[in-house]
């Protein structure tokens, strides 16, 4: 086995973003379980909620019903993206001190790599800790940071003190740390990958390291060839720092989706955590054609989009019908989302022809 490429990743994940920023903008909601969302009374969805509601059960994608029933006391408080958005921009101005490799992920996280950095020796763990010192004190919120060899552990890193905290992995520690890690954590492992994995007596790195590559690939296609690398702590993937062509918002279900008609109902709650999505885009897009991902409950799938038809409920339920009749059978997953313009290639483009 080739030895894989070990980089300098830093992994920033803003802790509760809009919420924290609601607080920092209002302290009387400190101390309070708050939600930033759409209205219960209005089939709203949870964009972000803080640790309060957290404690609660509440979550990100969760309908708004449904979290008000966990937390009767939950405030919530109407989006305002383009304050999101500002404070973002402030946030990458931070990380452009560092780097140019940056790789946004949304407008509060995003990858560092700082492998050929000359500042601080070199030590991308003070380079991490400067940037959360920076956010902190200069924006108000706080931040996590990972630090890692890749991209995979770098990001489940960021995640292991929240908040406001600092994990490192150095290329020393990957085998022990994979070894103990739950097989949900794992890059691309979903509910319903990290059940069948269980199923076959899998619940960590150690017990996926066990199965050999021929094994994986038998019991989970092209996907095992992955969870082999992974199960290895390795992740080639490179900070990409070129633009998005797409947002989009999935959702695979616990039990598949018997009719178009009961697809059509799903509809709804995911076009506004699409408008969620869309509203953090950076103002350098501007969104372009809807489209519709469906995958049948045989793993088939398939993906239809309109040129020039709106991003409203019209134009998606005409999508979903047109992309459902090409299988007409049980759905397992639905995905909507929309194309998008890079309205900095047309200015670029425009200044190279003129």
């Amino acid at each position: 086995m080739t030895k894989p490429m070990l980089r300098k990743i830093i992994h920033v994940d803003c802790d509760c973003f809009y919420a924290s920023i609601e607080m920092r903008d209002d302290p009387s909601l400190l101390g309070k379980p708050i939600a930033v969302g759409g209205a219960p009374n209005k089939r709203g969805v949870v964009a972000t909620c803080n640790y309060e509601a957290r404690a609660y059960g509440v979550h990100s994608a969760m309908s708004s019903q449904r979290a008000q029933k966990l937390c009767p006391d939950l405030l919530f408080i109407r989006p305002r993206f383009d304050v999101y958005r500002a404070v973002s921009k402030e946030i990458q101005q931070i990380f452009q001190d560092y780097t140019s490799h940056i790789e946004p992920l949304s407008l509060d996280e995003a990858y560092l790599d700082v492998t050929d950095s000359p500042l601080y020796n070199n030590s991308a763990t003070y380079i991490a800790k400067i940037i959360q010192q920076r956010i902190h004190q200069e924006i108000g919120i706080t931040a996590s940071a990972g630090v890692a060899p890749n991209k995979f552990l770098a990001k489940i890193a960021s995640d292991w003190k929240k908040p406001s905290g600092l994990f490192v992995i150095t290329p020393e520690q990957i085998d022990s740390f994979i070894t103990h890690l739950p097989v949900h954590k794992l890059h691309g492992v979903g509910k319903i990958t990290a059940y069948k994995l269980n199923r076959l007596g899998i619940y960590t790195g150690y017990d996926l390291k066990q199965w050999g590559r021929a094994e994986l690939l038998r019991a989970f296609g092209n996907f095992g060839e992955k969870l082999w690398h992974l199960a290895r702590g390795i992740d080639e993937r490179p900070v990409k720092t070129q633009r998005r062509q797409s947002v989009s918002v999935e959702r695979t279900f616990q039990e598949d989706l018997p009719s178009l008609q009961h697809c059509l109902t799903k509809l709804p709650e995911l076009i506004d955590e699409l408008n969620n999505r869309i509203a953090r885009l950076d103002e350098n897009y501007k969104t372009g054609k809807p489209f519709v991902k469906v995958k049948f409950h045989d793993f088939t799938q398939t993906t239809i989009e309109q040129q020039g038809a709106p991003l409203d409920l019209d134009s998606y339920q005409t999508l979903l019908k047109q992309a459902f009749e090409r299988g007409n059978k049980p759905v397992r997953l639905l995905g909507i989302g929309t194309r998008v313009i890079d309205l900095q290639d047309i200015i670029e483009q425009l200044t190279l022809f003129n």
